[in-house]
Formats: C-alpha cells, sequence, structure tokens
C-alpha cells in the first residue's frame, strides 16, 4: 500500500517492501518449510504451527489473531537494512531480493496453479488470514503437504437497488426507481435487469413499482434469452406472473433453447401459470429446440388438467418432435396412463410409428409398462408392427424378461409374422437367461427348434441357431433341461450344443444332450476330424471322455492315421508355417488341405501332448486289434510309466477284450444294461471299474 515519505516505518524500507500480500505469504510459508526450521526466527516458528495446524473446514474460517500476527512478521527480517545507504537498489517482485531463500516443498513438485477439484480431491482446506488481513485459503493431502494456495473468492456485492428488490422492500426500489435519472435498463450482470430480479424472488409489488417506472424493459432478455415473464415462469411464481401478463408481456419469446412461457409452465407442471398464458393468447403448438410441444411436456406429466386445457386451446396431438415421435408414444414410453386413455379419447393414432419402426405397444413392452401393454391390446393395437432391427413387441418384452408382458402378447401376436421376423423369441429369452418366459413361451407352443434365419445366423461367428444352443453356451442347465424336455433336437447346429458343453466341461449339460440323442460322433464340416470331433474338447478330462466313449463315441477312427509308421511330418506352430494343426481362439482346429485332422495329430498339440498316454490306454479299452502309428509311439517312448501302454496295444488283445467289442457292436449302448445277463457281466460291457477277471 503506497504511504507517504514522512508517515514511513522502517518496515516500509524493507527488501521485502514491494512485494505484494501473496508473494509475502508465498515467501513465508516457503521459509516454513525449509530443511532449517530451527534457524528461523521464532516468530516463523509460530506461523509454521498455525500452517501445520490449520482449522480444516468446509466452510470460510480464519485462524487466530496471534496467527494473522505472526504471518505479517514473518514476511520481513528481524531488522531493518539502513535507512541511510540511499544507494541501495530498490527490488521488484520480477526480479527477487538475492537473500531470498530457496524453497523447498514437501512433495518434489511445487503447489498447482488451479485450485484441485473439489469432487474428487482427497484432503483437506484450511482458511487464515495475511498480515494485512487478506483472506486466503490452503489445499492440504491427508499427510499435510500443501497442494494449492490461493486467496478467498470475494462474495460480490449486490447493487443496492437488487438488494432492495430481493428483500422485498417496496419503498427504497420505489426511492431509487423513481429519483430523477434513474437508469433501470443498467444490467447488474450480463442482461440481468431489475425485473428479472423481481421476477426471480418473487416480488410482484417491486415488480409493479419497476414497470410504472420503466415500462419499456418488460420484454427485455437476459444473457440466456429469457424474459421476465419466462423467469418468473421458470420459478414457479404465479403472483409475478400474471402482474407481467396485466401489463402486456409477450407470451410467445422463447430462450435459447426455444422454449416459451407456456412449454416451461408445462415443464413446472402448474395449470395456474398455463392458464393466465392461455387467457392472454400464447401460442400452443410452439416447439423447443428438442422439437416438444407443450402439450407433449404435459402428457409427460400426466397432468390431465394442463392436457385438457391446452386442446381446448388448438393443441395437436399428432405433432412429432425432432425424434419424429408424437405425445402418444411419449405417454407409452414413460407409462403414463391417464395421458394415454386421453390422447386416443382426442383421435390420436394408436398404431403410429417412429422413424425406427416403434409403436406405442412397442416402447411400452420394451420399457416393461404392464398396465400400458395392457390398454394398448385391448384397444386393439397391432402387436405385429415391427420395431428396430425387426423385432416385434413380443421379441423385446421376452429379450427384457417381462413376463407378464410376454403373456399377454402371445394372443397378440401372429406366429406366421413371428416366423418372418427369422429370430424366435425363444432366442432371446434363452440369450440373456429369461427362463420364467421361456418356460411361458414353451407352454405357449412356441417351436423349441425353431432356428435363426440365415441372416440373423451371420451375426454371430460361432454360426448358432438353435435355441438350444443359446442355453449350453450360456451354461444354463435348467433352461437346457427345460428345451430338451420340450423335444428339442441336440443335433440342428454346425458347431452342435454337445461340443459346446465338452468345450465348457459341464458334464450335467453332457450327460442330458446324450441322453436325449446328441450324436457323440458328429463332425464340423468347416474344420473336419478323421475322429469324432467332440474329443477335441474332452481329452483333458478322462471322465467326460470315458464317459463319451461308454455311450457310443467311436475310438476306433482314432488309431486310423495315413503315415502309419513311417515318420510324421512336424506339427508347426507358427503362422507362417500353418500346414498343420495348431488351434484358434475358439478351439477349432484350423482346416486341412487333406482329408482332416487326425487324431495323432491332435493330442501332439502342446495343450495336450502331456496326458497322450492316458489317453490312449482309454482308446485302447474299446478297440481290438489297431496298430499304434510312429506318432503316438514317440509319445508312449517319451515317459518310461507309459511302456505298459504299448505292451497293452501289443497284439494278441485278450479274448474278453474282442467279445466285449463284438457284443457292443451287436447291442446299442442303451441296451446293453437290458440284457439278459448277470450283473457282473452286465458291468464289463458297460466299462465299469470291476472287471471279469477280479470277479
Amino acid at each position: 500500500m503506497a504511504v507517504s515519505s514522512s508517515s514511513r516505518s522502517y518496515d516500509d524500507y524493507s527488501i521485502y517492501s514491494s512485494l505484494s500480500d501473496d508473494e509475502l505469504l508465498q515467501l513465508a510459508i516457503e521459509r516454513s518449510l525449509t530443511e532449517n526450521n530451527d534457524a528461523v526466527n521464532p516468530d516463523t516458528n509460530a506461523f509454521n504451527d498455525a500452517i501445520s495446524s490449520p482449522t480444516i473446514t468446509n466452510a470460510a474460517n480464519t485462524t487466530t489473531a496471534a496467527a494473522r500476527a505472526t504471518a505479517a512478521n514473518t514476511a520481513r527480517p528481524s531488522h531493518p537494512p539502513d535507512a541511510t545507504n540511499t544507494n541501495r537498489p530498490r527490488t521488484s517482485s520480477h526480479n527477487p531480493p538475492e537473500t531470498q531463500c530457496a524453497a523447498h516443498y514437501s512433495s518434489p513438485n511445487p503447489p498447482s496453479e488451479q485450485p484441485p477439484d473439489m469432487k474428487t480431491f482427497d484432503g483437506y482446506v484450511s482458511h487464515f488470514r495475511t498480515g494485512s488481513g487478506k483472506k486466503m485459503v490452503a489445499y492440504r493431502k491427508p499427510d499435510g503437504t500443501l497442494v494449492h494456495l490461493c486467496p478467498e473468492p470475494e462474495e460480490e456485492e449486490e447493487e443496492p437497488l437488487f438488494e432492495a428488490i430481493s428483500e422485498g422492500d417496496v419503498n427504497r426500489v420505489r426511492a431509487m426507481a423513481m429519483r430523477p435519472g434513474a437508469n433501470l435498463m443498467l444490467p447488474s450482470k450480463p442482461g440481468w435487469l431489475a425485473i428479472h430480479q423481481a421476477a426471480w424472488h418473487g416480488q410482484a409489488p417491486c415488480l409493479k413499482v419497476l414497470l410504472s417506472a420503466q415500462p419499456g424493459m418488460i420484454n427485455k432478455c437476459t444473457d440466456r434469452g429469457e424474459t421476465a415473464l419466462l423467469v418468473a415462469v421458470g420459478k414457479v411464481q404465479p403472483r409475478c406472473v400474471q402482474v407481467l401478463l396485466d401489463n402486456g408481456a409477450d407470451t410467445d419469446i422463447a430462450n435459447y433453447d426455444r422454449e416459451t412461457p407456456l412449454y416451461k409452465a408445462c415443464e413446472k407442471n402448474n395449470p395456474e401459470m398455463v392458464a393466465a398464458l392461455l387467457n392472454h393468447g400464447a401460442k400452443v403448438n410452439t416447439q423447443c429446440i428438442l422439437g416438444w410441444t407443450a402439450l407433449q411436456e404435459a402428457v409427460v406429466r400426466n397432468n390431465m388438467e394442463i392436457c385438457e386445457m391446452l386442446m381446448k386451446a388448438g393443441a395437436k396431438h399428432s405433432v412429432k418432435n425432432s425424434y419424429g415421435i408424437t405425445p402418444l408414444f411419449t405417454a407409452a414410453q414413460s407409462g403414463q396412463l391417464a395421458s394415454l386413455r386421453f390422447l386416443l379419447k382426442h383421435g390420436a393414432d394408436i398404431n403410429s410409428q417412429a422413424p425406427d419402426g416403434a409403436t406405442a405397444l412397442y416402447e411400452a413392452a420394451k420399457n416393461g409398462h404392464e398396465e400400458i401393454v395392457e390398454f394398448l391390446i385391448s384397444q386393439k393395437a397391432d402387436a405385429n408392427k415391427a420395431g428396430k432391427a425387426g423385432l416385434l413387441p413380443i421379441h423385446i418384452a421376452a429379450q427384457r424378461g417381462y413376463e407378464t408382458i410376454v403373456c399377454m402378447l402371445i394372443k397378440a401376436t401372429s406366429k406366421v409374422r413371428v416366423r418372418r421376423v427369422g429370430m424366435s423369441p425363444l432366442h432371446l429369452a434363452a440369450e440373456r437367461n429369461r427362463d420364467e418366459v421361456l418356460e411361458s413361451l414353451i407352454e405357449a407352443g412356441y417351436d423349441v427348434n425353431a432356428q435363426l434365419s440365415e441372416e440373423q445366423m451371420r451375426l454371430y461367428e460361432d454360426r448358432r441357431s438353435t435355441v438350444l444352443y443359446f442355453a449350453v453356451i450360456n451354461n444354463n442347465i435348467d433352461a437346457t433341461r427345460m428345451l430338451l424336455k420340450a423335444g428339442a433336437n441336440p443335433n440342428l447346429d454346425v458347431f452342435s450344443p454337445l461340443m459346446v458343453a465338452a468345450r465348457l466341461g459341464c458334464t450335467e449339460t453332457i450327460t442330458m444332450l446324450v441322453e436325449h440323442g446328441a450324436d457323440i460322433n458328429a463332425s464340423i464340416l468347416t474344420h473336419p476330424t478323421t475322429f469324432p470331433a467332440v474329443f477335441m474338447f474332452s481329452m483333458k478330462y478322462l471322465p467326460m471322455f470315458k464317459y463319451l466313449l461308454d455311450h457310443g463315441g467311436h475310438a476306433l477312427p482314432c488309431f486310423d492315421c495315413s503315415y502309419g509308421n513311417k515318420p510324421h511330418p512336424p506339427i508347426k506352430t507358427t503362422r507362417s508355417q500353418r500346414d498343420e494343426l495348431i488351434y484358434t481362439e475358439r478351439g477349432l482346429p484350423e482346416p486341412q488341405h487333406r482329408k482332416g485332422v487326425q487324431f495323432c495329430e491332435m493330442i501332439s498339440v502342446p495343450s495336450i501332448c502331456r496326458w497322450a498316454g492316458p489317453i490312449i490306454d482309454v482308446l485302447l479299452d474299446y478297440v481290438g486289434h489297431v496298430t499304434l502309428c510312429s506318432r503316438m509311439m514317440e509319445h508312449l517312448d517319451s515317459y518310461s510309466a507309459w511302456s505298459s501302454i504299448k505292451d497293452k496295444a501289443a497284439p494278441p488283445r485278450p479274448l474278453l477284450q474282442l467279445c466285449r467289442l463284438k457284443i457292443r457292436q451287436l447291442v446299442a449302448h442303451r441296451r446293453l444294461p437290458k440284457l439278459p445277463l448277470p450283473g457282473v457281466m452286465i458291468r464289463f460291457l458297460v466299462h465299469k471299474k470291476e472287471s471279469m477277471e477280479e470277479s
């Protein structure tokens, strides 16, 4: 602060006298954070205490007067310089004195220039004053590290006229508004006039005084394009609205979002203001920036009183917003039954469609509004109009799991129309694990063997097509059981559900599928193998592998090899050398140029070869005289404990084994337990652990 030369004290000659309050405070803090705190004078230590133990607040608090005093002393040296040395250079804030200490922060980085975001800031805030009384605020981490320091934001003082309006002091307002030379068109902030202040605070008497003093400002707008009338409506001040209307306020001036006072009154759900605006000729079909009318806003609020007033004033229920949606669609979408009834009573088209094809019924089904769906169906709404992606209301309800709505729509939906979609609601219910919906659809007679159309099938990389596939790949045992019990065929997909279950390692699902006729020996047309393809996904789970062999899996093709005793070409694993077998991300082998992947090649894959011995051992129980190819012999020779497996494969095979194979060839595996034979023989035939020799 500037002072005359006659009133200067020795402090004013300090080398720090040219620094501002902020710079002095920063210097004090830097001194308090230096490593040699003991060398600082006692006053500075006192200031350190004040800084290190701040008052933690969420509002503006200050430290004690003692702390403020020490803060002032810390910013100056203990002794003044020689005042008689007139040649001593003066310093400035741009060129700090040489004696200023370097800052040593407790963190490697200095405090930030911008205050932290209080929504994410992890720490505390302290408030204090400088020696000159300036309010400051410090942001600190939980460990006390200073993050940011800045002056407290100063509250703007309100102008006298605006203060009088907010307090409702009519006499003061009259005195200031009526005095000669008063300029009521002067804003307190961008576009904010006294008339807006009165409308905001609901001061109708002040509003009357202002309008009598300056009638021409009645339709002036704020920086957001809002008139006093729109401000009053937005703040729900009906008395101010009436005063403004009585003084000729324009009812149709919209803000920058093109919202008129009538639209805003409907948004605020206030019939009194709506009636006042309509009585003064407000246009009823004006659209906001999103194309909504006052009627559409009233429909969302489900206010029948306002809807009635708007319709009597000429509101059109067919006006569409920017998304092509009518008020009827909005009522169904938001679940407003009263509004829906009202609009249909006044002739709205129940089957009108949005640009994406969705109807009111579709939207109600999608959002789970049971009463709306029931009412629309009772009013003959068409349940066979498709929405986006060609789906019907029953599809979207099944996908969302709305069982009650699905049951309502079953009778109203044509199964022929469903088939044209190329996807059954069963598919969507199974995909999302909506078991209750799945059960209802099955009971209603929907085909459990319905397949996706070619167009829908292409949306899935695995080319799935059946409902059963969706249930199995989700590992949903209950849905799988339900579908199989209803007659689902497990052999319709390109990649069979049995293979999916084997890949997932779900024994219970595999058992159900096999019991319901799943083809264990099926192949994959796109990735052919010389052996049953399901073995690829079950070899590492020997109990599962054995179960599949017990129930009809063909073991003999596993020993067919085009190379025989000759050397096999090496297994290529690099992408550039991919002539032979490797695994893709989905667990399928790459297509081969030959007739298909051989079993000896499959067990040579690094992820399986460690189980080669036990796998071959299990297979030998299901074949007669076979010859092990050179690749299989290599695997058995790689581990000494597997030498007995080679002996097991050497001819001749035991007579009991050959007899068992012959019987199994003549009798289907399902009939084996029913043969009129002793139990021990039955157990032998079905490969139970107990053998004929042990018995």
